[in-house]
């Protein structure tokens, strides 16, 4: 099965950071992001949606983003 993908607004809402947060992350080499082919747009992979929240947060936060993501990927599907 194929990784999914979320736009910035998306990773960012997940994350509980700001879009321009993960711009600056990407720029600085703490959380790369992968560009979309088409368009060069920031596109961020389930998977390293998961590491990032496994690397900075616990417990109750950690439970809270994967919510998010699951909310998320209801609308991707």
């Amino acid at each position: 099965m194929p990784d999914i993908y979320f736009s910035i607004k998306e990773a960012a809402e997940i994350l509980s950071v700001s879009p321009l947060t993960l711009r600056n992350w990407d720029k600085s080499g703490k959380f790369p992001a992968k560009r979309h082919p088409m368009n060069n747009y920031r596109v961020y992979s389930k998977t390293m949606l998961e590491k990032i929240i496994e690397d900075i947060e616990t417990g109750t936060q950690r439970s809270n983003a994967e919510k998010r993501i699951k909310k998320l990927l209801i609308r991707h599907e």
